[in-house]
Parts: structure tokens; sequence; C-alpha cells
């Protein structure tokens, strides 16, 4: 049966207050928290488990179990009831423990005693940092207003966590962001550095969680709350210009905005004693284990609507949160969960090195590291929520691998690699105006890739010949609305003037798969990279590719025009796309337009079918770029977003290689120049490899042109072919094995 608890939760609240300000060492702290919530709520137990591990759950304070089993007593998350309470992040309330299904047995802890249990878990913003219990020897069913004020001192208990109000001896008792940490994650781009965290979305940290007055806190919430409404309000009129699925977004987030039972939830918070910013931090920490638990996309959508929404009111309240015009601090690392091409770009170059909790080796972000050379590592769970803006951080690019707060032995070793790295760069300086001639006089041509004119001053510096691949579609990303074709035409024009004279290969569109544009309507594809995407796109949607193409002609103004069209799959498409071109071409002349001195149209080789295209498509083609990247997650069948996939397949596999070499020749064969674009390039090894297997011209990001010229400099490429052909012939799956014996060898 229910028993009512004789205490509210604000009276609860209040002595915890107490108990928490007075002096004494975090043992003591949790110690008092646990006889004050087992007196308040009338039972023989309270015991605080907090976690020493992402896995692990230890017993950190207790009031009626025994006292011998602190910091003795272990279990898994997931493991017995406690476990289960951590796992699902939702409380469980058992009136006859022992006979409910899951629970095991402590023998140690004694409590063989109790009947009842009710566990909720100690959580701040979707981490459960913990789990608070309270066990009764009469069977007993917790009532509503007891769970409410239990989650309530485990909402306090969180925030008092993260502020080290509960350091001792435990395991589970270190100090918060002091540890050193390791993270592993995957490479997203090579390189090393050290430096500081700058976190991308600051934490929020709540010093008052319990109020005195909650009049005053609902005053202060009241006024946050009109606020937002007036920013959600002037977001959605900066929306009106925007599609019919954009409007209907942001229409469900002043709905959620103005939600009265949100509101109401809040309100109540306050009542139970919580400040008003811990009434919106308790709501969205249930809010995101809701989020975690739900399966349904659209209702997730929805919840993170909530979450976001939360977050704006934080900072309202607390006017805590970085500003767009604080100043990078040097050194900065950048660790966000995940980040946009165009938020990243506001941080502008002064960071050295990127960290993300999600990301891709696709993305943009990506792509923007890699133009910028800085180390990127992905998939690095967890580090928001370990790091702090300040800490010491080392990024180490070539394992993907994360050190926070590292001790002195590892910053020493890291130190070490960093200064080869730095003396390596020094002697590819030394070559930068050298042509890439290997030993027996094969030249090998050597190309940036570039997308924005933030790259362009790379050209020089890193002793590239030309452009051989100009992204397009960052300026079409970076932006809420298609852009002029003036504004177009004015930043080829520049990146024209920015080159020399050196040659640019202007790629078109290359939009869908990860690529979505927000003011065009998405497409639902079960599979996007193989989907509705780049050509494609623009041969569908021909207003686009026209207005692109003529933005094109009009910055050559007289002079080479180079274009080609990306994910041709089969002869048709190309031969489309440039008749449309030369459409184009014909009425810009009519116009009265400068026309381009000469117009080479290419095309890029991403897919194993125009390998094997009719021989009149190579014959029209006025150049092939091999993109790498993608005819590697086709011709494998493995996603290259896929970690768990796509570092199985060998780029130095004897199947691919050969295949590189067929193209090669094919190309040869009609007299069509033909060249590699891709992060593969720009590896020493695999650049090596293609140059053996026919290609004359790779075109890679500008950091990666040293090392590269370096490799082919130093190497007999008849030698290097022997080893290849060897290895090949020997049965092996990848010549990377015999091919590193012979380089170390020499």
């Amino acid at each position: 049966m229910a028993k009512k608890s004789g205490v509210t939760s604000r009276t609860l609240l209040q002595r915890l207050r107490d108990t928490l300000a007075e002096d004494g060492a975090g043992q003591e702290r949790l110690d008092h928290i646990t006889q004050l919530v087992a007196q308040s709520m009338e039972t023989e137990v309270c015991s605080i488990y907090l976690r020493r591990d992402r896995q692990t759950l230890e017993l950190c304070a207790t009031e009626g179990l025994n006292p011998e089993a602190v910091h003795q007593t272990r279990m898994r998350v997931g493991e017995g009831l406690v476990g289960r309470v951590a796992k699902q992040a939702a409380p469980i309330n058992a009136e006859d423990a022992p006979n409910t299904k899951g629970f095991r047995y402590m023998p140690e802890t004694g409590e063989e005693l109790f009947s009842s249990l009710l566990g909720v878990p100690i959580q701040r913003l979707g981490e459960v940092l913990g789990v608070l219990v309270v066990q009764s020897k009469e069977p007993r069913k917790y009532a509503d207003d007891d769970i409410y004020a239990l989650e309530v001192v485990a909402m306090v208990i969180a925030e008092m966590k993260e502020l080290g109000a509960f350091t001792g001896e435990g395991e589970a008792m270190t100090a918060p962001h002091q540890r050193a940490h390791l993270f592993k994650g995957g490479s997203a781009q090579e390189g090393a550095a050290i430096g500081v965290v700058l976190l991308h979305d600051p934490k929020i940290v709540i010093t008052n969680p319990i109020a005195d007055d909650p009049d005053i806190e609902k005053f202060r919430l009241n006024e946050a709350i009109d606020l937002l409404r007036l920013n959600v309000d002037d977001l959605l009129n900066a929306s009106k210009s925007a599609d019919k699925e954009q409007q209907e977004v942001m229409e469900a987030y002043r709905m959620f905005a103005n939600s009265r039972g949100w509101v109401s939830r809040l309100e109540a918070s306050i009542d139970s004693g919580l400040s008003a910013e811990a009434a919106v931090e308790k709501e969205q920490s249930a809010t995101r284990a809701r989020m975690s638990r739900v399966p349904d996309p659209y209702l997730r959508e929805r919840l993170h609507d909530l979450d976001d929404l939360s977050n704006r009111l934080l900072r309202l309240l607390t006017g805590q949160g970085r500003s767009a015009s604080d100043a990078v601090p040097e050194n900065a690392i950048l660790v966000a969960s995940n980040i946009g091409p165009a938020e990243l770009l506001e941080y502008g170059k002064n960071i050295k090195g990127l960290v993300l909790e999600h990301g891709s080796v696709g993305s943009h972000a990506t792509i923007i590291a890699r133009a910028w050379a800085i180390p990127m590592v992905i998939h690095a769970e967890n580090i928001t929520r370990e790091a702090l803006t300040g800490d010491e951080i080392l990024v180490d690019g070539d394992q993907g691998v994360v050190h926070l707060r590292a001790d002195e032995t590892v910053v020493g070793a890291f130190k070490d690699k960093v200064a080869m790295l730095t003396e390596a760069q020094k002697k590819y300086i030394a070559i930068r105006d050298l042509p890439a001639v290997t030993q027996d006089g094969v030249q090998v041509g050597l190309q940036m890739n570039a997308g924005l004119m933030a790259d362009l001053p790379s050209l020089e510096s890193s002793g590239a010949e030309g452009v051989g691949l100009f992204r397009t579609e960052l300026q079409f990303l970076l932006r809420n609305s298609m852009p002029k074709r003036s504004d177009l035409a004015n930043l080829y024009a520049r990146v024209y003037k920015a080159s020399n004279g050196l040659p640019v290969n202007f790629r078109t569109l290359d939009i869908g798969s990860d690529k979505v544009l927000p003011y065009l309507q998405p497409e639902d594809e079960p599979n996007p990279a193989m989907g509705w995407r780049a050509i494609r796109v623009g041969l569908d949607k021909k207003s686009v590719m026209q207005m692109q193409l003529q933005a094109f002609i009009r910055a050559a103004n007289g002079r080479p025009l180079r274009i080609m069209f990306p994910f041709v799959a089969q002869f048709d498409e190309f031969r489309d796309a440039k008749a449309l071109l030369g459409k184009v071409l014909r009425n810009e002349e009519r116009l009265g337009h400068v026309m381009p001195s000469d117009v080479k149209v290419g095309a890029m080789l991403e897919t194993p079918s125009l390998a094997f295209a009719p021989d009149q498509f190579f014959e029209m083609c006025d150049f092939i770029s091999i993109g790498g990247n993608d005819l590697k997650q086709f011709f494998y069948a493995a996603d290259r977003e896929n970690e768990r996939v796509r570092r199985r397949y060998d780029t130095l596999n004897v199947s691919f290689l050969t295949f590189i070499e067929q193209i090669a020749a094919r190309c040869d064969l009609f007299e069509t120049p033909v060249s590699f674009c891709g992060e593969d390039a720009g590896r020493p090894v695999e650049a090596l490899c293609f140059v053996a297997m026919g290609l004359r011209n790779l075109s890679m990001r500008p950091a990666s042109i040293g090392p590269v010229k370096h490799m082919l400099r130093r190497t007999n490429l008849e030698e290097a072919r022997d080893v290849i052909n060897e290895a090949r012939a020997s049965g092996e799956q990848s010549v990377r094995g015999a091919l590193m014996k012979w380089l170390n060898g020499q």
C-alpha cells in the first residue's frame, strides 16, 4: 500500500541547502544527504550510487546499509534494479523489490532486510551521473509526491556533483573535469596539435539550484520566457521567405515556446524549491532522457526542438554562453557535438584543431578542416560533457585519438611528435618550387583542392600547379536562400584573380547525399549517397545549373574556362550537361557577354559504371577527374561514413589498383587527360601507387603537396612498379606490406 510522505519537496530542499552549506569534505556531505533524505521520507535506507566510469556504478554513501560496503560495492549499468534505473534513466518503484524482475542481491550491503525500493536517476542534461535510492522494510508503493521529491533532490545532487561538491576517496568521487581522459574516435584529417579547449557550446553552470522565494523565481522565469517568445517570433518572421516546410518547422518551434504545459511544469519545479535555472534544466534532462528512448524520428525531432528552447532559456536566465564577438584564444582546439560549415567559418583560421562527438569524413566541416590543414577527430564520444574551455588538449588526427588533461609523460611524447612534423615541413618548403619528378624522370602534376576564397593563398605557398577541384557548393550551403547569379560571378572572378593565371577546374553544384540545401525541398531517400544528387539534380533542375553556368562564363570574361560535372554515371548525363552548356554559351554570346578564350569540359569519374562508358564519352570529354572518395565506396560497397566498414578496405588493394590502372590506360588510349582527386591522392604511399598505375596528375589538399612531392622525388618509379607487380602476382590482397618493406629498406 502507498504510504504518504510527511515532507514536501520544498521543505526537503531547504534542509538539503542547509546541509550543503556546511563545511566538510565531499564524503561528509553525501553522508548527510542520505541521513536527511531517509529521515525526511521516513525510510530505513537512503543510498547514493555514482558512476565511476561509463559502465560502472559505485556505492558512495548510505544510511541504513552496511557502511563497510561504501566504495566497495559496485555494479554494471543495467545490473540489478539500481543498474536498470541508470540504464533506462527512469525511476523504478518496487513494492516488493526482491521479487521484482531484474533484482540482484548484494550480500555485502545487508539489504536482504528491506522489501521496497524507489530509485531515481541522478542526471544532468541527459547524462546519468548516478542513482539515488530509498528502501524500507515494510512493503511500500511510493506515492507520486515521493517520486517527485526524490527526483528534485537527485537533480540538485547532479548540479552539486558538477560543481565538485562531492570529491573524496572513491573512484566515483574524483573531482569532475580534472582527470586525464583518452577519447578514441575516427580520423577526419591528419596532423597533430597541442592547445586548449574552446567549447563551441559552453556548459551552463548553475550555482544556485535551490531558491528561497518561488514568486521571485517565477517572475524571473516568465520574464525570460517572454523574451524567448519574442526571439522565436523574430525567427519566424525571418523565415517568411523560406519554403513551406521551413515555416512549418518554425511554427512548431513557436508552439513549444508558447506551450502552457511546458511552463506549468517549470513553475511546479520552482514551487518545489528549485531556482528558475534548475527548473529549466530538470525539465531539459527529462526531455533528453525521453529523446534517447523514442524510436519515432518525427517525435524525436520535436523533442530536440524543446531541448533547444531550453538551451536558449537557460542562456537568457544565466547570461552564460559564448558570444560571436568573443576572441578565439591562442592555440584553440574547437570541441563541439557537431558543427555546420557556416558556424565553423565564423571562427576563422584561428583554431588549431577540431574535435567532434559526431561528424563524418565527408561533411563540409571536414572539407574546411582539410583546407585549413588542421587535425580533426570525429566520433569522440562524450567529450563535450567532460571537457571545459581552457583545458589542455592533444589532438592526434593520424590515429583519431584525443588526450584531455594528459599526464606529463603523454604530453612529452606528443610534443616530440609535433616537433618531428614541424621539422618535416621545413624539408617540404625547401622543394616547394621544384617539379615533382621521380628518380627515373617521370614528371607528375600536383594540383590543390579548394572551395573557399580563404584556400587560394595556399596556391602559391604550397607549390601547387593549379586548382584541380574548386568545390562550388559551399557558397550555396552557407546561405539561407539561393545565391544570386551576380554574386556567384563576382566570387568566381575573384577565384580567377587569386589563381594568377594558373588553371582552375570549377566543379558544378554537387549537392545531395550529406549536402542538403536548406532552401530546397529535401528528398526522403533510404540511401541518399546513391540517390538524387549532383548532376542528377542539375539535369532535373536545369534553371539552377543554367544560372551557375552563366556565372562561370561571366566570371571568365575572356579567360580560359574549365568546368567539370560531378557524379556522372553514364554517357547520356555528360552529353546532356555539355549540350546545356553549349546552349548557355550561345545565349550569353547573343546577349553580348565576353566569351571565354577556351572552354574545356570534363567529368568526375566517381561511379564504376563510367569507366565502362562507350568510346564516344572519352572522345567527347576534355578531361577526367577520378573522384576517389566516392569511387572507393561504390567499388567496395562500403559507406565511407560508416566507421565499421570503411576502414576494412585498403586503397592499395590489388583489385582497386588494377581498376585505376585500367581507367588510366583507357584515358591514354583516347588521349584524355586524367587525374586522381581525393583524400588518397594526398597520402604519399597511395600517391606513388597511383602514379605507378599510370596516372600523371593528382589533386589534393594544399598541405599534402609537400609530402607527396618529397615521396615522388626520392623514388625510382620503375622499381616501385616492379615491387607492386610482384605483390600483385603473389596473390596478396594488398600491395601495402610489400611496398612499405621496400620503401623502408631504401
